[in-house]
């Protein structure tokens, strides 16, 4: 078992999708999906790295054709087990050789460039989703972004002296990761070198959760109606720059020119 399986083997994806600040990280990523899918149109969609089924069971649901790939067996078991019509495939986002060429109007990776260090993994992963995406299909790419978690984990979490004293961050910060480390923290230069050399063309980019993840008893302690107002809040501003590199997730919204 990988450490990967044994780490989303007790972590509870499901539920943090319903927590307050994953409930804004879901209804944000949900609202962009909704807005390249024509009105009254049923499309193919293809969520890479599918988790539980978060997306996948949602969107199904509306009557889009769903085909879930999830390489954790504990996950995929759980979204099988929700009786949902949604293909499920076990599979690696850079091995996709079971999923036919040009298939898909939208495709979703929500997890796998999280865990994929180096950046020839990472362009494995857009050159097969390029390749079953149609052309002028829109691929969405979400990553974990470097400053939340030197926020986060060095500061909040006290962890700093620790990751100087063993090199774990460069003079300016940025994160450095290996195959032992179950994320990846990107800043925003280094997915605009993976766009370039992916050849993926930005629509654009979004801070999917904000502030969030940094307020979740702040979102929790608040009411119905002024978490409502949050929601709008955010809505109204992840597609601001100064917000972007401090957000916990970004999702890069990217059209497959071919």
């Amino acid at each position: 078992m990988t450490e990967l399986e044994k780490y989303y083997n007790k972590f509870d994806e499901d539920h943090r999708l319903t927590t307050r600040h994953g409930l804004v990280e879901f209804t944000t990523s949900m609202k962009y999906i909704h807005d390249f899918i024509p009105q009254d149109k049923k499309i193919k969609i293809l969520d890479v790295g599918a988790g539980t089924g978060r997306y996948s069971v949602a969107l199904a649901k509306e009557g889009h054709t769903v085909t879930a790939v999830e390489l954790v067996p504990r996950n995929l078991k759980v979204l099988e087990s929700k009786h949902e019509k949604v293909n499920c495939w076990p599979g690696n986002a850079m091995d996709l050789h079971f999923l036919p060429d040009d298939t898909f109007d939208i495709t979703l990776m929500f997890g796998p460039l999280y865990h994929l260090h180096t950046e020839e993994e990472k362009l494995k992963a857009f050159s097969e989703a390029k390749r079953v995406t149609k052309k002028n299909g829109i691929v969405f790419a979400a990553y974990v972004m470097n400053e939340y978690s030197v926020i986060t984990y060095c500061f909040k979490q006290n962890n700093i002296e620790s990751c100087m004293q063993s090199n774990s961050l460069t003079s300016d910060f940025h994160t450095i990761t290996s195959e032992k480390d179950l994320y990846s923290y990107l800043r925003l230069e280094d997915i605009n070198a993976l766009n370039e050399k992916s050849k993926l063309e930005r629509i654009k980019i979004i801070a999917a959760d904000g502030p969030a993840d940094y307020m979740r008893q702040t979102l929790n302690a608040m009411n119905e109606k002024e978490f409502g107002y949050f929601i709008d809040f955010h809505l109204a501003t992840c597609e601001r720059p100064e917000l972007l590199g401090a957000s916990s997730h970004t999702v890069d919204i990217l059209r497959n020119t071919k």
